[in-house]
């Protein structure tokens, strides 16, 4: 007797056709996912890895551009003080009050700028869950100058062009020392590159003590094509190393339209930036001294030009 032909099978094996029997397993499962979708596909890996270069990225951004809030009783204070300008000052509700807030309220309102009541949480977003004791200070971003303005300034003045120029300054803190210190010796600007450097931030701003507000800064988009513009209007490129060709004493030219180049904290000129230089200088110190801080250098240099300038 012949089997059945939608029987499990005989003995010769199953038939053909689940006899309807399996019709889930004849679905479509849809599209195929994308690569990138696919977490062991190699397409995922590396999208991964964009990604997070991308998020590391942003967070170097944000630091180099640094915070534009100053928080904390006794910077909030001290900035209005020195007369950094501010655009609000948040203070929290019900805080609780000592001379520090009080003098903080005081200059505000003498100053005309607005005073907003805050929550904990806004000021911890406000000011990137940093201890802000209750009370921030809002600064405007800085209006940066053009290269050419500084020479202005110079001629303005009747003097020889004394400008210092900063080649991977990291640290907002020696920008703004550098700014006081070209404030404080004559100095007509300070130029700044616009990546992979500190800008006119809060910190800055605090650090220069009000200079700031008297002194010029430029940014510049490549510092190397700058030094060669301020070159063709006949100022004289001096970067300072400690492998100088010569000592800063024995500088020649500091009755000239000067820039000096100061490097980075840690490495110093990168090496374009130092060929562009007219000459290297150095600083004469002690040789138990590996190096000077980037703003003290530049604070000694610019004494010095200003001592050989003197009448």
């Amino acid at each position: 007797m012949a089997s059945n032909p939608r029987s499990g099978g005989s003995k010769k094996g199953p038939t053909k056709g689940s006899g309807g029997k399996n019709k889930r397993g004849l679905r479509g499962k849809g599209p195929t996912p994308k690569a990138e979708d696919r977490v062991y596909h190699k397409a995922h890996k590396t999208a991964n890895q964009k990604n997070a270069a991308a998020a590391a990225q942003a967070k170097r951004r944000k630091k180099e551009l640094g915070s534009n809030v100053v928080a904390g009783r006794n910077s909030v204070l001290e900035a209005l003080r020195e007369g950094v300008p501010a655009t609000a000052m948040y203070v929290a509700g019900r805080i609780d009050s000592d001379d520090r807030v009080r003098e903080s309220i005081t200059l505000a309102t003498q100053r005309g700028i607005s005073m907003l009541e805050a929550s904990k949480p806004d000021l911890d977003r406000l000011t990137d869950d940093a201890i802000h004791q209750g009370i921030a200070l809002q600064i405007p971003p800085y209006q940066y100058s053009e290269p050419a303005d500084l020479l202005e300034v110079a001629v303005d003045r009747g003097e020889a062009p004394l400008i210092v120029a900063l080649d991977g300054i990291t640290d907002p803190r020696n920008l703004g020392a550098i700014v006081r210190s070209t404030a404080a010796f004559g100095g007509h600007g300070v130029i700044i590159p616009e990546r992979r450097a500190a800008s006119m931030t809060a910190a800055a701003w605090k650090t220069s003590a009000g200079a700031a507000a008297r002194t010029k800064v430029a940014q510049v988009v490549n510092l190397a094509r700058t030094i060669d513009e301020l070159k063709k209007q006949n100022v004289f490129v001096v970067g300072l190393d400690m492998d100088g060709d010569v000592d800063l004493p024995g500088l020649s030219f500091s009755r000239d339209p000067l820039c000096i180049v100061v490097g980075s904290e840690g490495k110093g000129l990168s090496r374009l930036i130092a060929e562009k230089c007219d000459q290297i200088v150095s600083i004469p110190i002690a040789a138990s001294t590996e190096s000077l801080n980037a703003g003290i250098a530049a604070a000694v240099s610019l004494y010095e030009v200003a001592r050989a300038r003197r009448p």
